[in-house]
Order: structure tokens, then sequence, then C-alpha cells
């Protein structure tokens, strides 16, 4: 799925304002949504960076504090996220064979005819079912619990990563003597959701300074600066 992405990212850069490159061939995946991996439907595009996906497939990026592109994870403003109309146009232009029967659409009837299509059916149902390389006896999670977003304990705001949780909680409750839980332990699977910190603020400094996912574009110019920030709003207490 991830080269799948990636290929479609290459080929929206690729793609001259003109017409589709390189004719019929891959004309599907040059206007598939990175994310569902289907033709747009109804596409919106972001201002900063201009990729393109479904409004439905964006909608779950709009509902968090500082959302990121799930295509180049740059951070974007969801007031700049319009719909893509010259995408439109162009769905609405350009026909491509089916995947099934080779039947040439127009890609914004694509989706309809593969719902419809049976040879597109027929590779569906003969696609391997999905079997554990290794036998298990462990169940199956029934809830998943959230390991990205959090609620301060304090205040109970929600949807802070772990960044915007160690910014909450020094610009509101560093002052507060309350001992609480630690969300973000007792997310993990080696949590435990009963222990209270007697130094939360302190814990969130040492413990959580960073999310992997931030680390790899996280520099140390950055990571001392954002420390020291916090040291000294801590020292001014």
């Amino acid at each position: 799925m991830a080269m799948f992405r990636s290929l479609v990212a290459s080929a929206q850069q690729r793609q001259p304002a003109g017409g589709p490159a390189g004719g019929d061939s891959g004309l599907e995946a040059q206007y598939s949504c990175p994310i569902c991996l289907e033709v747009y439907h109804r596409p919106v595009a972001i201002g900063s960076c201009g990729h393109t996906f479904c409004g439905e497939c964006l909608q779950p990026c709009l509902q968090v504090p500082s959302p990121l592109c799930p295509l180049c994870r740059l951070p974007f403003d969801p007031k700049k996220v319009d719909k893509a109309t010259h995408v439109e146009k162009q769905l609405s232009s350009y026909k491509a064979p089916c995947r099934g029967c080779s039947k040439k659409v127009t890609l914004a009837k694509m989706r309809v005819h593969i719902s419809s299509c049976m040879k597109v059916q027929e590779q569906m149902a003969n696609c391997p079912k999905f079997v554990p390389v290794v036998p298990t006896s462990q169940p199956i999670p029934s809830a998943i619990p959230n390991r990205s977003t959090f609620t301060c304990p304090y205040c109970g705001a929600r949807n802070l990563d772990q960044q915007e949780l160690v910014k909450h909680c020094v610009d509101n409750h560093r002052s507060d003597p309350n001992r609480v839980v630690c969300p973000i332990c007792s997310a993990m699977p080696w949590g435990d959701p009963s222990y209270k910190s007697a130094n939360f603020l302190q814990h969130l400094l040492h413990r959580h300074k960073f999310s992997y996912d931030t680390f790899v574009d996280y520099s140390i110019d950055e990571e001392a600066a954002f420390q020291a920030a916090l040291a000294l709003s801590l020292s001014e207490n």
C-alpha cells in the first residue's frame, strides 16, 4: 500500500496541466486517492502542498487540532482545503479501461462501473484470503486503545498529541499539586492505568519528550530550544 501511495504521489506531481501523462496507461492510478486507492470521489485539494484526496477520506484529518497531510506529512490549515474543481473536470473528460473487462469508462463513472463489473468481482473473489502465518491462541482485542491523541488528566481537554499535551500542561497546570495518571503510559500495553505520578510535569518531560513519528523530522536545535523553553517556564513557577 505504501508503494502504491508513492506511485500515486509521483503521478500527481508529474501530471501536466494540459492532460494526462502516458495516455490511457496508468490513467486510473493518476486519478486515484492515496487513502482509499480508488478513483477520486468529490476530490478536495490541500492548499499548502497541493495534494488531492477524496473529500470523505480527508475528513478524519480535519478533526484533529494540528492536521498533517496524509501523503507528505506537512502541516496544513484546514480552512485552506478547497474543492478540486479542475480534477473533477478531468474525471468527467478522461476515459480509462476497466481493470476487469477493459471497457473504456469515464473516470467519474469508474467506481460505479467497477461495482457492477462481473470480471472485477471475479478477480476480487479469487483474491487469497488472509491467514495468520503462525496460529495464535491470543484473543483478538475488541477495542484497540487510541495511542495517537490523549486527554489532559487535569482538565479533560481532548485530542492532544504528546507535544501538545506537554505544552498544555506546562501552560495551564504547572501549579496543580494533584497526583494524576499519565494518559500516555496508561494507553500502552505495559502501562498501569491506576498509577498516579507524584510530579506529572517532570514525568512528561523525562518520559515523553517526543513521539517516534515526529522525532525523525525533529532537528537537534529545535529539540534544544523546546526543552529550554519548558525549563524556563518551570523555573518561573
